[in-house]
Protein backbone atom coordinates (compact mmCIF):
# COMPACT_ATOMS: atom_id res chain seq x y z
CA UNK A 1 0.00 0.00 0.00
CA UNK A 2 1.33 3.47 -1.13
CA UNK A 3 1.43 5.75 1.72
CA UNK A 4 1.70 9.69 0.77
CA UNK A 5 3.00 10.79 4.51
CA UNK A 6 4.56 14.35 3.17
CA UNK A 7 2.25 15.31 0.70
CA UNK A 8 3.60 18.79 0.65
CA UNK A 9 6.85 17.51 -1.04
CA UNK A 10 4.70 15.86 -3.96
CA UNK A 11 2.94 20.06 -4.59
CA UNK A 12 6.66 21.36 -4.32
CA UNK A 13 7.56 18.70 -6.48
CA UNK A 14 4.40 19.02 -9.22
CA UNK A 15 5.44 22.97 -8.72
CA UNK A 16 9.08 22.69 -9.58
CA UNK A 17 7.78 20.76 -12.82
CA UNK A 18 5.46 23.67 -13.40
CA UNK A 19 7.95 26.32 -13.82
CA UNK A 20 10.52 23.77 -15.68
CA UNK A 21 7.95 23.25 -18.54
CA UNK A 22 7.59 26.86 -18.16
CA UNK A 23 11.44 27.95 -18.78
CA UNK A 24 11.15 25.19 -21.58
CA UNK A 25 8.20 26.54 -23.77
CA UNK A 26 9.90 30.11 -23.53
CA UNK A 27 12.93 28.18 -24.82
CA UNK A 28 10.93 26.92 -27.05
CA UNK A 29 8.70 29.46 -28.42
CA UNK A 30 10.18 32.64 -27.24
CA UNK A 31 13.91 31.63 -28.32
CA UNK A 32 14.75 32.69 -24.83
CA UNK A 33 18.86 30.90 -25.05
CA UNK A 34 20.02 33.07 -21.82
CA UNK A 35 19.41 32.83 -18.13
CA UNK A 36 19.64 36.62 -18.22
CA UNK A 37 16.41 36.75 -20.58
CA UNK A 38 14.68 34.95 -17.80
CA UNK A 39 15.97 37.82 -15.16
CA UNK A 40 16.32 41.06 -16.94
CA UNK A 41 14.46 43.63 -15.73
CA UNK A 42 11.59 43.99 -14.75
CA UNK A 43 10.49 41.35 -16.85
CA UNK A 44 11.06 38.69 -14.00
CA UNK A 45 9.10 40.84 -11.92
CA UNK A 46 6.00 40.09 -14.02
CA UNK A 47 6.82 36.51 -14.16
CA UNK A 48 6.79 36.40 -10.12
CA UNK A 49 3.61 37.92 -9.70
CA UNK A 50 2.41 34.69 -12.45
CA UNK A 51 3.46 32.17 -9.67
CA UNK A 52 2.32 34.08 -6.96
CA UNK A 53 -1.05 34.40 -8.60
CA UNK A 54 -0.88 30.57 -9.90
CA UNK A 55 -0.05 29.07 -6.54
CA UNK A 56 -2.59 30.91 -4.34
CA UNK A 57 -5.63 29.91 -6.69
CA UNK A 58 -3.83 26.68 -6.23
CA UNK A 59 -3.79 26.40 -2.49
CA UNK A 60 -6.84 28.28 -2.25
CA UNK A 61 -8.73 25.02 -4.68
CA UNK A 62 -7.20 22.10 -3.11
CA UNK A 63 -7.67 23.32 0.72
CA UNK A 64 -10.70 24.98 0.81
CA UNK A 65 -13.02 23.96 -2.67
CA UNK A 66 -12.51 21.02 -3.00
CA UNK A 67 -12.36 19.65 0.30
CA UNK A 68 -15.66 21.20 0.66
CA UNK A 69 -17.33 20.71 -2.86
CA UNK A 70 -15.92 17.50 -4.07
CA UNK A 71 -15.77 15.34 -1.18
CA UNK A 72 -19.09 16.07 -0.50
CA UNK A 73 -20.40 15.74 -4.08
CA UNK A 74 -21.83 18.99 -4.63
CA UNK A 75 -20.61 19.31 -8.07
CA UNK A 76 -23.15 22.37 -9.37
CA UNK A 77 -21.09 24.22 -6.06
CA UNK A 78 -18.03 22.83 -6.61
CA UNK A 79 -18.81 24.79 -10.66
CA UNK A 80 -19.94 27.79 -9.32
CA UNK A 81 -16.82 27.86 -6.83
CA UNK A 82 -14.60 27.10 -9.81
CA UNK A 83 -16.08 30.45 -11.71
CA UNK A 84 -15.65 32.70 -8.73
CA UNK A 85 -11.60 31.49 -8.22
CA UNK A 86 -11.40 32.83 -12.10
CA UNK A 87 -12.85 36.07 -11.15
CA UNK A 88 -10.05 36.08 -8.28
CA UNK A 89 -7.53 34.99 -9.88
CA UNK A 90 -7.74 37.46 -12.62
CA UNK A 91 -8.73 40.31 -9.31
CA UNK A 92 -5.26 38.46 -7.86
CA UNK A 93 -2.63 39.12 -10.94
CA UNK A 94 -4.41 42.82 -11.57
CA UNK A 95 -3.85 43.61 -7.89
CA UNK A 96 -0.23 42.56 -8.44
CA UNK A 97 0.91 43.41 -11.80
CA UNK A 98 -1.61 46.45 -12.80
CA UNK A 99 -1.18 48.47 -8.69
CA UNK A 100 1.62 47.28 -7.09
CA UNK A 101 4.14 46.67 -10.03
CA UNK A 102 2.87 49.68 -11.42
CA UNK A 103 3.68 51.88 -8.69
CA UNK A 104 6.85 50.49 -9.13
CA UNK A 105 8.46 49.91 -12.28
CA UNK A 106 5.39 52.65 -14.09
CA UNK A 107 4.98 49.42 -16.65
CA UNK A 108 1.89 47.48 -17.70
CA UNK A 109 1.54 44.21 -18.46
CA UNK A 110 -1.51 44.79 -20.57
CA UNK A 111 -1.69 47.40 -22.73
CA UNK A 112 -4.26 49.83 -22.67
CA UNK A 113 -6.57 48.27 -25.00
CA UNK A 114 -6.68 45.18 -23.12
CA UNK A 115 -6.82 46.53 -19.36
CA UNK A 116 -10.61 45.81 -19.48
CA UNK A 117 -12.51 44.10 -17.04
CA UNK A 118 -14.46 41.55 -20.16
CA UNK A 119 -11.04 40.81 -22.18
CA UNK A 120 -8.66 40.82 -18.51
CA UNK A 121 -10.82 38.76 -17.04
CA UNK A 122 -11.15 36.21 -20.57
CA UNK A 123 -7.31 35.98 -20.77
CA UNK A 124 -6.82 35.15 -17.46
CA UNK A 125 -9.21 32.26 -17.32
CA UNK A 126 -7.08 30.47 -19.61
CA UNK A 127 -4.19 30.55 -16.72
CA UNK A 128 -6.82 30.32 -13.99
CA UNK A 129 -8.08 27.15 -15.65
CA UNK A 130 -4.18 24.97 -15.33
CA UNK A 131 -4.20 25.92 -11.53
CA UNK A 132 -7.66 24.54 -11.38
CA UNK A 133 -6.71 21.20 -13.25
CA UNK A 134 -3.49 20.83 -11.56
CA UNK A 135 -4.98 20.96 -7.95
CA UNK A 136 -8.20 19.14 -8.46
CA UNK A 137 -5.99 16.49 -10.39
CA UNK A 138 -3.63 16.38 -7.68
CA UNK A 139 -7.16 16.22 -4.90
CA UNK A 140 -8.58 13.71 -6.77
CA UNK A 141 -5.55 11.59 -6.86
CA UNK A 142 -4.76 11.96 -2.83
CA UNK A 143 -7.99 11.31 -2.24
CA UNK A 144 -8.43 7.94 -4.16
CA UNK A 145 -5.30 6.83 -2.45
CA UNK A 146 -6.88 7.66 0.96
CA UNK A 147 -9.75 5.40 -0.64
CA UNK A 148 -7.73 2.65 -1.23
CA UNK A 149 -6.31 2.70 2.03
CA UNK A 150 -9.15 3.40 4.01
CA UNK A 151 -10.50 0.17 2.28
CA UNK A 152 -7.82 -1.98 3.44
CA UNK A 153 -7.83 -0.45 7.19
CA UNK A 154 -11.46 -1.55 7.30
CA UNK A 155 -10.85 -4.85 6.08
CA UNK A 156 -8.17 -5.23 9.11
CA UNK A 157 -10.86 -3.68 11.62
CA UNK A 158 -13.57 -5.74 10.57
CA UNK A 159 -11.56 -8.85 11.14
CA UNK A 160 -10.21 -7.85 14.51
CA UNK A 161 -14.18 -6.97 15.69
CA UNK A 162 -14.98 -10.29 14.75
CA UNK A 163 -12.45 -11.97 16.70
CA UNK A 164 -13.18 -9.64 19.53
CA UNK A 165 -16.81 -9.89 19.42
CA UNK A 166 -16.33 -14.04 19.26
CA UNK A 167 -13.80 -13.38 22.35
CA UNK A 168 -15.45 -11.59 24.45
CA UNK A 169 -19.27 -10.50 23.59
CA UNK A 170 -20.37 -14.25 23.07
CA UNK A 171 -17.52 -15.39 25.60
CA UNK A 172 -17.89 -18.92 27.32
CA UNK A 173 -19.61 -17.64 30.48
CA UNK A 174 -22.04 -15.83 28.79
CA UNK A 175 -23.18 -19.04 26.72
CA UNK A 176 -22.59 -21.37 29.38
CA UNK A 177 -25.01 -19.07 31.85
CA UNK A 178 -27.33 -18.41 28.85
CA UNK A 179 -27.46 -22.42 28.59
CA UNK A 180 -27.86 -23.14 32.44
CA UNK A 181 -30.80 -20.72 32.73
CA UNK A 182 -32.14 -23.15 29.88
CA UNK A 183 -31.41 -26.42 31.64
CA UNK A 184 -32.86 -24.73 35.01
CA UNK A 185 -36.25 -24.34 32.91
CA UNK A 186 -36.14 -27.91 31.34
CA UNK A 187 -35.70 -29.80 34.41
CA UNK A 188 -38.60 -28.16 35.99
CA UNK A 189 -41.04 -28.30 32.86
CA UNK A 190 -40.26 -29.25 29.58
CA UNK A 191 -41.79 -26.05 27.76
CA UNK A 192 -42.05 -24.44 23.95
CA UNK A 193 -40.35 -21.71 24.83
CA UNK A 194 -36.89 -22.91 25.50
CA UNK A 195 -36.98 -24.47 22.50
CA UNK A 196 -37.33 -21.03 20.75
CA UNK A 197 -34.74 -19.69 22.92
CA UNK A 198 -32.60 -22.42 21.84
CA UNK A 199 -33.35 -21.49 18.54
CA UNK A 200 -33.27 -17.79 19.03
CA UNK A 201 -29.53 -18.48 20.68
CA UNK A 202 -28.88 -20.41 17.62
CA UNK A 203 -29.88 -17.72 15.31
CA UNK A 204 -27.16 -15.30 17.38
CA UNK A 205 -24.63 -17.52 16.72
CA UNK A 206 -24.97 -17.78 13.00
CA UNK A 207 -25.59 -14.53 13.19
CA UNK A 208 -21.81 -13.77 14.37
CA UNK A 209 -20.46 -16.47 12.50
CA UNK A 210 -21.67 -15.81 8.96
CA UNK A 211 -23.51 -12.52 8.51
CA UNK A 212 -20.50 -10.17 9.69
CA UNK A 213 -17.68 -11.56 7.13
CA UNK A 214 -19.85 -9.02 4.93
CA UNK A 215 -18.59 -4.73 4.83
CA UNK A 216 -22.30 -4.16 5.78
CA UNK A 217 -25.57 -5.76 6.56
CA UNK A 218 -29.27 -4.44 6.49
CA UNK A 219 -30.11 -2.95 9.43
CA UNK A 220 -33.10 -5.37 10.07
CA UNK A 221 -30.76 -7.75 11.05
CA UNK A 222 -28.29 -5.85 13.14
CA UNK A 223 -31.14 -4.63 15.41
CA UNK A 224 -32.64 -8.21 15.71
CA UNK A 225 -29.20 -9.20 16.54
CA UNK A 226 -28.70 -6.24 19.22
CA UNK A 227 -32.18 -7.79 20.20
CA UNK A 228 -31.28 -11.21 20.73
CA UNK A 229 -28.18 -9.98 22.82
CA UNK A 230 -30.03 -7.96 25.07
CA UNK A 231 -32.61 -10.66 25.27
CA UNK A 232 -29.89 -13.46 26.21
CA UNK A 233 -29.03 -11.03 29.17
CA UNK A 234 -32.65 -10.25 30.42
CA UNK A 235 -32.47 -14.66 30.85
CA UNK A 236 -29.23 -13.93 32.89
CA UNK A 237 -30.44 -11.43 35.14
CA UNK A 238 -34.24 -12.76 34.82
CA UNK A 239 -36.03 -10.16 36.50
CA UNK A 240 -33.16 -7.82 37.42
CA UNK A 241 -32.27 -6.24 34.66
CA UNK A 242 -32.76 -2.71 34.71
CA UNK A 243 -32.06 -1.80 31.32
CA UNK A 244 -34.86 0.20 28.91
CA UNK A 245 -33.88 -0.46 25.00
CA UNK A 246 -35.74 1.22 22.36
CA UNK A 247 -35.76 1.75 18.78
CA UNK A 248 -37.59 4.89 16.81
CA UNK A 249 -38.05 5.73 13.49
CA UNK A 250 -38.93 3.26 10.24
CA UNK A 251 -36.95 0.34 9.17
CA UNK A 252 -36.80 -0.71 5.64
CA UNK A 253 -33.73 -1.74 3.50
CA UNK A 254 -31.51 0.23 5.06
CA UNK A 255 -27.58 -0.84 5.25
CA UNK A 256 -25.43 -0.53 7.85
CA UNK A 257 -21.23 -1.33 8.39
CA UNK A 258 -21.17 -4.62 10.55
CA UNK A 259 -20.84 -4.86 14.02
CA UNK A 260 -20.84 -1.01 14.84
CA UNK A 261 -23.62 -0.58 16.82
CA UNK A 262 -23.36 -3.70 18.94
CA UNK A 263 -19.86 -2.11 20.23
CA UNK A 264 -22.02 0.84 22.24
CA UNK A 265 -24.48 -2.09 23.75
CA UNK A 266 -22.05 -4.13 25.03
CA UNK A 267 -19.94 -1.29 26.30
CA UNK A 268 -23.39 -1.01 28.69
CA UNK A 269 -23.37 -4.41 29.55
CA UNK A 270 -19.66 -5.40 30.15
CA UNK A 271 -18.83 -1.95 31.73
CA UNK A 272 -21.86 -0.71 33.80
CA UNK A 273 -24.17 -1.34 35.90
CA UNK A 274 -27.34 -3.54 34.32
CA UNK A 275 -29.24 -4.36 37.64
CA UNK A 276 -29.91 -1.24 39.61
CA UNK A 277 -33.14 -0.44 39.34
CA UNK A 278 -33.08 3.14 40.97
CA UNK A 279 -30.19 3.80 37.92
CA UNK A 280 -31.48 2.29 34.78
CA UNK A 281 -29.25 1.70 31.97
CA UNK A 282 -30.45 3.87 28.55
CA UNK A 283 -30.40 2.50 24.83
CA UNK A 284 -31.48 4.46 22.09
CA UNK A 285 -31.60 3.53 18.89
CA UNK A 286 -33.06 6.47 16.36
CA UNK A 287 -33.33 5.92 12.43
CA UNK A 288 -33.67 9.29 10.05
CA UNK A 289 -34.16 8.95 6.67
CA UNK A 290 -30.56 9.52 5.93
CA UNK A 291 -28.71 8.54 9.39
CA UNK A 292 -28.91 6.57 12.14
CA UNK A 293 -28.19 7.49 15.87
CA UNK A 294 -27.23 5.59 19.02
CA UNK A 295 -26.87 7.00 22.55
CA UNK A 296 -26.47 5.40 25.62
CA UNK A 297 -26.31 5.92 29.28
CA UNK A 298 -25.20 4.03 31.76
CA UNK A 299 -24.08 4.07 35.78
CA UNK A 300 -20.58 3.00 35.87
CA UNK A 301 -19.07 -0.22 37.77
CA UNK A 302 -16.81 0.78 40.35
CA UNK A 303 -14.70 -1.62 40.13
CA UNK A 304 -14.18 -0.35 35.91
CA UNK A 305 -12.25 2.43 35.03
CA UNK A 306 -14.05 3.18 32.42
CA UNK A 307 -12.24 5.89 30.33
CA UNK A 308 -9.00 4.86 31.47
CA UNK A 309 -9.96 1.87 29.39
CA UNK A 310 -11.15 3.48 26.63
CA UNK A 311 -13.99 1.23 25.85
CA UNK A 312 -12.56 0.40 22.47
CA UNK A 313 -12.68 4.32 21.51
CA UNK A 314 -9.84 4.50 19.40
CA UNK A 315 -10.44 1.65 17.24
CA UNK A 316 -13.96 2.27 17.09
CA UNK A 317 -12.64 6.03 15.84
CA UNK A 318 -10.38 4.50 13.11
CA UNK A 319 -13.16 2.36 11.75
CA UNK A 320 -15.29 5.59 11.66
CA UNK A 321 -12.80 7.25 9.75
CA UNK A 322 -12.21 5.19 7.33
CA UNK A 323 -15.58 4.49 6.68
CA UNK A 324 -17.39 7.90 6.68
CA UNK A 325 -14.30 10.45 6.84
CA UNK A 326 -15.74 13.25 9.18
CA UNK A 327 -19.25 12.54 8.13
CA UNK A 328 -20.06 11.11 11.56
CA UNK A 329 -20.60 12.01 14.90
CA UNK A 330 -19.19 10.04 18.12
CA UNK A 331 -18.39 11.15 21.46
CA UNK A 332 -18.21 9.79 25.26
CA UNK A 333 -19.00 11.72 28.40
CA UNK A 334 -18.03 10.69 31.85
CA UNK A 335 -19.84 12.33 34.65
CA UNK A 336 -19.79 10.29 37.73
CA UNK A 337 -21.31 7.69 38.19
CA UNK A 338 -22.54 7.88 34.98
CA UNK A 339 -21.38 6.99 31.75
CA UNK A 340 -22.44 8.81 28.54
CA UNK A 341 -21.74 7.74 24.84
CA UNK A 342 -22.84 8.51 21.33
CA UNK A 343 -22.59 8.09 17.78
CA UNK A 344 -24.61 9.39 14.66
CA UNK A 345 -23.54 7.88 10.89
CA UNK A 346 -25.18 8.35 7.15
CA UNK A 347 -27.16 5.45 5.71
Amino acid sequence: MIVFKYRWRYHMLLGILIIIMDIYGDYIYKQKTSWADYFEYPIFLFGITMYITFFSIYVINYKVLCPLMLSRKRIVQYCLGVVLLVFLYAGIRYLLEEVILYSITGLHNYGDNFRHFGYYVFDNSYYASKSLLFSTAIYLFFRFVDHKEAIHRLKIENKKAELRLLKSQLGPHFLFNTLNSFYSELLIESQPKIAADIHRLSDLLRFVTYETQQDKILLKKDLKFIADYIYFFQKRYEDNLAVDYQVNGTITDQEIPAMLLIHFIENVFKHGIVNDTSARANITITIHPNAIEISTKNKIATSEKYVAQGIGYASIHKRLTALFKNDFIVYRKEEKPYFEAYLKIPL
